[in-house]
């Protein structure tokens, strides 16, 4: 059995990333269950979650890099805030070309968003919590890929950008609780 020796650098930052991850399952899964009610077409409030969703990541990545300056630096996550909001522009733009358009620029931003989740990941091993963050990371750059291929199809749906949000909410729940021995500093 193994324990984590954090600092109060590390605890802190743990602690902050824990209230910040159950906060972020929650709002995946109501943004998921919201989006399940309108993904068959682009009305106004499918356009509203759809650049809601990356602006929420933008406000996410702010409080993480607030959070994680003491036990690293948040270049990584800066990157992930401008990627995010050209994300919301973008799909903003693209909900005008419908649905093919939208998952295109869609699975551009889960492509990249991943590998800057899986990164940020690795580099925060020594925290604890992490795996399931570097997990999320590498299905994010699998998802991403599938709805670029996805937007080709014969009848493209929002249905699968719905669905992403799920797995990646379940992802934070379980990384926010795998993360309280290091908020505790034990």
């Amino acid at each position: 059995m193994s324990t984590i020796a954090a600092s109060p650098g590390i605890s802190g930052t743990a602690s902050a990333l824990r209230r910040l991850y159950f906060v972020r399952f929650a709002f995946a899964i109501v943004w998921a269950l919201a989006m399940f009610t309108t993904a068959s077409n682009l009305g106004p409030l499918a356009v509203t979650l759809l650049v809601l969703y990356p602006l929420f990541d933008v406000a996410a990545a702010i409080i993480d890099a607030r959070a994680s300056r003491t036990t690293g630096s948040p270049a990584l996550l800066y990157v992930n805030i401008a990627v995010s909001l050209i994300t919301a522009i973008g799909v903003a733009i693209a909900c005008a070309s419908g649905i093919p358009a939208v998952l295109c620029v869609w699975g551009a931003w889960a492509v990249v968003a991943g590998l800057v989740q899986l990164i940020v990941g690795v580099t925060r091993r020594r925290m604890g919590g992490q795996w399931p963050m570097i997990i999320s990371g590498g299905i994010s750059v699998l998802a991403g890929a599938s709805f670029i291929v996805g937007a080709s199809a014969g009848s493209p749906t929002l249905t699968n950008a719905a669905g992403y949000a799920i797995p990646g909410g379940i992802f934070f729940l379980i990384s926010a609780f795998r993360l309280g021995r290091a908020a505790k500093g034990n």
